[in-house]
């Protein structure tokens, strides 16, 4: 596993690429102003307090109010509110929670007009961005993310990533929490923890309860609605949650950026600073191959290697992907194995472009109807293990009657959206092409299958003639051109030829008599 991140800074934007292997698996877009990011804490004002939902919508300085629900509020919502009020009035003088004599915990099924009332002051953290025409989602349980911690005031519970699963390693952090962490704090074990040496942890621990401090200190001269404490950047956030021992590289073309990156992996680990990597190119995304990635990932139609391909159809509700085996050679396996094998290459390539578009709410993917209940049973089994990668919140249920897969997943941000299409170069901006970059790949796909199909002597390729004297002449990364490199590839004879009658992106296989291969 070959971990990378790309990180393409532009003049108000910086857009981080999380390579797999050179795959693009997670794409992120930072804006140059991080207002109401997840994790982003304030003091906001409760509005409305509407009964009938057991919720209240509270201004955080949104345009739209943002929602808080009463299952949201946490446990210890008195004990925080009590912390809040005495700070703001002056008689909380320390963020230090030893000697602070907490509140009992409020009902899980009690009302929320018990507890929250109109134009109350209130300590929320942002747990949904504003999605669509809604404000932020916010929740009262304050959670302040680390390294390998993350500290929870007002609890006293120690909790274990499920992740971490020798016995001995758990017991072990168990009990350097309990003697290590601040009275009336709990601590959220991470996955990244394990192993760690207690030095480490400590340090991570240390400059959580800093934060803390922090929002202490911002509470006794805020006034609503008032951040108190902003979240890490999204670059920083990303490599806290997933800087490992498999990261190779970071490509960086900000020396800014690159300098806050040496600095942040200074604190937390020294021993990969020296894989941040800075690049006086214009666009890194053109030079890694990124912008073909995502061209490729973000249209309606998502082609794969073998000729199969999705469609994918967003609501604001819901997501719908249906399957397609296009001109995927099955062989002489038959249908059913062709079925399969065709489920379980979109199955993984599916897990891929959930966590690449962050989509959320509701996904129905429609597989390609399999008769045997065994094929059904292990494309649900491989379907949940390549979701494993993902760390968002994720449901899967099995293949209905009808061989409609459900998914539901977490959506704490708006489904990043890129248009691919361009305009066409035949038509003056009147009309919209799919993503030209891509023409490529679907003469390829087509000339494998004509190939395998048909088995002729030899093809010929007609098409534009700008298409036509580009595969002819240009030469590409194999350093021949893309007619040479298919012919030898496909044992087949290719001509490629312009004709002025076929548009920008049109094209049509013949044989040698003219009769077409492709109709």
């Amino acid at each position: 596993m070959n971990l990378e991140l790309v990180i393409n800074a532009k003049a108000n934007e910086v857009d981080i690429a999380y390579l797999n292997d050179k795959v693009l698996t997670e794409l992120h877009k930072e804006k140059g102003k991080q207002d109401f990011a997840v994790g982003d804490i304030y003091l906001g004002k409760v509005h409305r307090v509407i009964p009938s939902l057991n919720a209240a919508f509270v201004d955080v300085g949104y345009e739209k109010d943002a929602f808080l629900h009463y299952l949201d509020l946490g446990p210890q919502f008195k004990s925080l509110n009590k912390f809040v009020k005495r700070t703001m009035t002056g008689k909380q003088h320390t963020a230090d929670l030893t000697k602070f004599r907490g509140e009992a915990d409020i009902d899980k099924n009690g009302k929320i007009n018990d507890v929250v009332s109109g134009s109350q002051h209130i300590l929320v953290q942002v747990a949904k961005e504003p999605i669509s025409s809604k404000g932020p989602r916010l929740t009262s349980e304050i959670t302040l993310a680390g390294r390998y911690l993350v500290l929870v005031p007002f609890g006293e519970k120690i909790s274990l990533s499920q992740r971490i699963k020798n016995q001995e390693e758990r017991t072990r952090l168990r009990r350097l929490m309990q003697s290590i962490k601040p009275k009336n704090f709990g601590v959220i074990v991470r996955t990244v923890a394990e192993n760690k040496k207690v030095a480490e942890l400590d340090a991570d621990l240390k400059d959580l309860h800093n934060r803390w401090i922090k929002i202490h200190e911002n509470l006794k001269t805020a006034k609503p609605p008032k951040r108190v404490l902003g979240e890490l950047n999204r670059t920083s956030t990303i490599l806290r949650d997933l800087l490992s021992e498999n990261f190779k590289n970071i490509h960086v073309n900000s020396e800014k950026i690159a300098e806050d990156i040496r600095e942040y992996l200074r604190k937390v680990a020294p021993d990969h600073e020296k894989i941040v990597k800075f690049h006086q190119k214009e666009d890194l995304f053109e030079s890694f191959g990124v912008n073909r990635q995502i061209k490729a990932s973000f249209g309606r139609q998502v082609n794969l290697k073998s000729g199969a391909y999705l469609i994918i159809e967003h609501t604001e509700a819901m997501h719908v992907i249906d399957v397609n085996s296009g001109s995927r050679k099955g062989g002489d396996r038959g249908q059913e194995q062709n079925a399969l094998e065709t489920n379980l290459e979109c199955a993984e390539e599916i897990a891929r472009i959930l966590r690449l578009r962050d989509m959320g709410g509701i996904i129905a993917i429609d597989f390609i109807d399999m008769g045997q209940r065994a094929h059904q049973k292990m494309l649900y089994e491989k379907l949940r293990e390549y979701l494993k990668l993902d760390k968002a919140k994720h449901n899967v249920l099995p293949p209905s009657r009808f061989g409609v897969v459900e998914i539901t997943r977490q959506r704490v941000r708006e489904v990043t959206d890129i248009t691919t299409e361009e305009k066409c170069p035949c038509c003056e901006g009147s009309g919209n092409v799919e993503a030209t970059v891509l023409i490529t790949d679907q003469i390829e796909n087509n000339l494998r299958y004509v190939v395998e199909e048909f088995k002729p002597k030899k093809v010929i390729l007609k098409t534009h003639p700008f298409l036509a004297a580009y595969l002819n002449h240009a030469e590409g990364f194999f350093g021949t051109s893309e007619r040479k490199r298919w012919s030898k590839k496909y044992q087949t004879v290719l001509r490629v030829d312009g004709d002025t009658n076929y548009s920008y992106l049109k094209y049509r296989f013949q044989n040698e008599k003219g009769e077409g291969l492709d109709d």
